[in-house]
């Protein structure tokens, strides 16, 4: 089935005001056959979201009008396109008790979800290694190095993987080489090839799914998808089902980064 398997909503309150038949139309016109809106969830209650204008995940207010919208426009396109209800859920350490809580009142309304590493501690403060290069510069330097940033982005996505939140965990595990999105400008002096490639078979001893993420591939700092070819690859000879996402947060973003993944990696035209 062709389909994109990650794409933001007017929901999202760091992305554009696309409608959900902006974003459809997009789809029809690149031949899609599926989509799931994977809306960034609410964040914890507890936690303080460390970006500036604290915009990361959707209002909580807002998750019930989210579910009605889209089961409206389920039945709208039935048999014309299969719309699926997705979140994007943060893996945010120390606040596993939080999204079980979440997960166990809201995993009913979904048919897919992702789980992603956005945020990273460091001496009891939060940081989001994919707001801006000059954030990621100022945590590498309060951190030591970029390495530095790499190894705990690495240690919390592991958690990610491991971590029992329940049976409504999301099966299918966010651009997992996220930490890459300013390595232009700020390479590690590190490969961490070996890291990724044991994160990958984690992915595969715990059945999970992975997000294969192309906008990567059109970050001017970036330049690769989320994961690149060598671990896709690998990826697909665990036998870990690879999942295309655009990760679009407008509805011109549907289907970027495609044309830079594996050739011959079919999911959309």
């Amino acid at each position: 089935m062709k389909a994109d398997n990650h794409i933001h909503t007017p929901f999202c309150p760091h992305g554009s005001s696309d409608s959900f038949q902006e974003y459809i139309q997009r789809g029809i016109e690149l031949g899609l056959e599926e989509m799931t809106f994977t809306e960034h969830a609410p964040l914890p209650e507890t936690f303080i979201d460390p970006t500036p204008d604290k915009d990361s995940g959707m209002d909580p207010d807002a998750l019930p009008a989210y579910f009605k919208e889209l089961q409206a426009i389920k039945q709208q396109y039935w048999g014309k396109m299969n719309i699926r209800i997705g979140l994007e859920i943060d893996f945010i350490e120390g606040y596993e008790e939080e999204t079980v809580r979440f997960l166990n009142e809201n995993g009913p309304f979904l048919d897919d979800a992702i789980l992603s590493v956005h945020f990273i501690r460091h001496e009891d403060q939060w940081h989001c290694i994919d707001f801006h290069e000059d954030t990621f510069h100022t945590i590498a330097n309060k951190m030591g190095s970029v390495d530095a940033v790499y190894q705990k982005y690495f240690d919390t996505l592991e958690k990610s993987i491991v971590t029992d939140l329940g049976l409504y965990k999301p099966k299918r595990i966010g651009h997992i080489t996220l930490a890459h999105k300013f390595q232009k400008k700020y390479p590690p002096a590190e490969a961490f090839d070996r890291r990724i490639y044991h994160i990958l078979d984690l992915i595969r001893k715990h059945e999970y799914e992975l997000d294969y993420n192309g906008a990567g591939a059109v970050k001017p700092l970036c330049r690769e998808p989320y994961p690149p070819e060598r671990f896709a690859k690998y990826a697909l000879q665990l036998g870990i089902p690879l999942r295309y996402g655009s990760d679009a947060h407008q509805a011109k973003g549907l289907g970027q980064g495609f044309s830079s993944l594996i050739p011959g990696f079919s999911v959309i035209k």
